[in-house]
Order: structure tokens, then C-alpha cells, then sequence
């Protein structure tokens, strides 16, 4: 579905729906970065005692001042704590996201923070009695993603906290392998973004450190802003850093929490190449002894489709969404996303079929909320025209 194809993407549809406030920063010290092609970044410094450092990136609705009462909490713990405005939020240099074409936020989600955290990582590392190889790093929403990919840069990051948020395959893939990396996660159900906290707990039972800990609120919001509702969570993420950082460097004692997702290998499977079929033996297997059994969500699926299809693996993305239509026949988005699919394959009539199943399911399709509906009906009737075709 075309209003979903960003997803992975740090939920950039979602984020231009919202003016970033000029929040201002109250106590620590401001700082003047500058990032390698000379845009200026603005970040706050929370100085602490000799230790380590904890760098904090906000979400893309919010500025950096949304972490304030946190950075000042964690330092008075001890820590150091910087936080910095992305380029183009807050006070920092750069082109607004909401500015840019598609092409330049993948630029500038891909490339140019990437780079800009590096310098802020940098200069934390530098400042005086920061233990430069015990890190900490905490992300909200797109800071999921960018603290994830921060940590397979640096090993000297030996923490993570993450909050509402998801990542690309490099990340996924890099959290299976860290078995040491322990990993704090917390999401809301009522988050404005609806499926977040199931993505969160797909990140979660994917994750291989048996430290890690997820916590899901039935409500609280998206991101930091959970922190209005559940006044217990900062301290939550001060607990968190205080025993990865400072009490176990890197480790975590394993969790008695949040069971993991009996649809993890599953999907860890169907991630991988020829995946996708292998999934569809197992589940017509299951299917003999129950007819209805699923094995996955729909949606993740969806999502996992169609970041295989914006890299250029159409075929791999196509059966995919095979899978995913086999599983639920019933779904108009998972019809309309396989048009999408064949589509991109050049395989018009089979594109033209998919849309027409998609608009003949979407009045029954009692899953989708208006929005969605309105989205996916949207989709399949601009393929219909761009085609050559015409609902049926």
C-alpha cells in the first residue's frame, strides 16, 4: 500500500504531518558542532562526574530540548549526557525534512545523519572524564533506527534505549547477531502510528541478548512522550544505563519480562533469501491440521515486501507478497501491495488483476480504520488508471 511504502523509512509520512515546536534548552551547555560538510549542529552538553557518556537522539516531531528533563535527571546520576538537533530540526543548520525531495531524505536519513551522530559521538568521546569505550545511546521514533545503526558503528557503545521506533535489514540483521548488546524497548499501543508497538516487539524478539527488556503500555503515546503518562519509565532508562554502563559494562541479567514473539523465526526466515517460499510450505503444512492458521503478522510481512522491493529485489518482494495473500486472502492491502510488485515487474495484467481483487475486498476488509481504506483504495485506483485499466 502506497502510504506505507516509507515505514522503514523512519516513518517520514507520518512525521510531516507534524510542526516541530522551537523548543528551547534550559540547563546544560550549548555547543557548536560542526558536521563534515559544514553544516552547523546545535547540541546541549549535561556534564556529570568521570564515567560514561550517553548521547540521546530525538524523534522527527520533536527537538533535541524533548530530552531536557531526562539528560538533566541522568546527569545528576553521573552520566554525561549530550543531546543534539538534527540537521534541518531545531537549531541546527540544514534543509527542513519537509522541504526535501523523497530522494534527499533518503540522503539525508541514509547518509548525512549518520555522519552528523559520528561527530556528535565524537565529541562526547572527547570531553573530560568520559570513558570513551562505555557508551550509551537512546533513540525515540527515527531515533530507533539511527542509535541502532550508531551501535553497529561504534563498538564502544555498549547500551541501547529505544522508544516507538523500527529499523531497516542491516539493523535487524545486527540485532541478531549482538548477543552483547543488551537493549532497553518501550512502545504504547495507543501510539499515533497504531502498529508500532507489534514492531517493537517483532525488534525485540528478533534481538539475541537474553538482558534485553521490552516494556508495552496499553497507552502513553508515541515515543518520549510516553514520559507525561508513565512517569515511572525515565527512571526505568536511568535503572537501564546505571546497570549496562556502570554497574555491568555491556551485560544485562537476563530477563524475566516480555516473552518473545512465537512469530520471530518466521520472520527472521522469511527475511532471508528464498525465505519467502519456505514459509509457504510450513504454512500450508499447518494449514492441514488447521485451516485458518496464520504464522505472522500481516502487516510486518508488508512491510518487509516492500523494503525488499524499494532496494530492487522485485522478485524476492514478490513472493513476498505471494506469502502474504496466501496467508490473508482476505486483505485488500495485501492485494493492492502485490500490485505493486507486479507493477515493478513489468507484469501488467497481473498488476491490473491485484488491483481490482484489492478494491473488490476493501468494503469487507473490516481490519482497515477510514484512513487506511481511504489509502489503499487511492493505490489501487492510480495503478487502474496508470495501467490502462479500469475498476471492474
Amino acid at each position: 500500500m502506497a502510504g506505507y511504502r516509507f515505514f522503514l523509512r523512519c516513518f517520514i509520512p507520518f512525521l510531516l504531518s507534524f510542526a516541530c515546536a522551537a523548543q528551547q534548552p534550559g540547563s546544560g551547555k550549548v555547543v557548536d558542532l560542526k558536521a563534515p560538510d559544514g553544516i552547523q549542529l546545535k547540541a546541549t552538553y549535561f556534564a556529570g562526574k568521570p564515567g560514561p557518556g550517553i548521547l540521546l537522539l530525538h524523534q522527527c516531531n520533536q527537538t533535541r530540548a524533548a530530552w531536557q528533563n531526562l539528560a538533566e535527571r541522568l546527569s545528576a546520576t553521573g552520566f554525561n549526557v549530550l543531546t543534539m538537533d538534527y540537521r534541518g530540526f531545531g537549531e541546527s543548520g540544514g534543509t527542513p525534512l519537509d522541504k526535501l525531495t523523497p530522494e534527499q531524505q533518503t540522503k539525508l536519513v541514509n547518509q548525512q545523519w549518520p555522519a552528523d551522530i559520528d561527530v556528535a559521538l565524537a565529541y562526547l568521546s572527547a570531553q573530560p572524564g568520559v570513558k570513551r569505550d562505555v557508551i550509551g545511546v537512546g533513540g525515540a521514533s527515527c531515533g530507533v533506527n539511527q542509535s541502532i545503526q550508531a551501535a553497529r558503528r561504534h563498538p564502544e557503545v555498549k547500551s541501547l534505549v529505544l522508544l516507538s521506533g523500527d529499523t531497516d535489514r542491516d539493523g535487524r540483521l545486527f540485532l541478531q547477531k549482538s548477543s552483547s548488546l543488551p537493549i532497553f524497548m518501550a512502545s504504547a499501543d495507543d501510539d499515533s502510528n497504531g502498529i508500532v508497538s507489534q514492531i517493537m516487539e517483532w525488534l525485540y524478539g528478533m534481538a539475541s541478548n537474553p538482558g534485553n527488556r521490552l516494556v508495552r503500555y496499553p497507552t502513553g503515546g508515541h515515543g518520549n512522550e510516553m514520559f507525561a503518562e508513565r512517569k515511572e519509565l525515565p527512571g526505568m532508562i536511568v535503572d537501564w544505563f546505571e546497570t549496562t554502563l556502570v554497574k555491568t559494562p555491556g551485560k544485562a541479567p537476563a530477563s524475566a519480562g516480555a516473552a518473545r514473539p512465537s512469530s520471530s523465526k518466521v520472520l527472521a526466515m522469511i527475511d532471508e533469501p528464498g525465505g519467502a517460499a519456505k514459509v509457504e510450505r510450513l504454512l500450508a503444512d499447518a494449514r492441514k491440521k488447521s485451516p485458518g492458521a496464520t504464522m505472522f503478522p500481516e502487516f510486518i510481512v508488508n512491510l518487509l515486501g516492500y523494503e525488499h522491493l524499494q532496494s530492487g529485489d522485485i522478485r524476492g518482494a514478490r513472493e513476498i507478497f505471494k506469502l502474504n495473500v496466501t496467508s490473508f486472502p482476505k486483505s485488500a492491502n495485501a492485494y493492492d501491495s502485490l500490485s505493486d510488485a507486479d507493477a515493478a515487474a513489468g507484469e501488467k495484467d497481473l498488476a491490473l488483476q491485484n488491483a481490482r481483487k484489492a478494491l473488490e475486498l476493501l468494503p469487507f476488509d473490516k481490519s482497515l480504520d477510514e484512513r487506511r481504506r481511504n489509502a489503499i483504495r487511492q493505490s489501487a485506483e492510480q495503478k487502474l488508471k496508470q495501467l490502462g485499466g479500469e475498476p471492474k
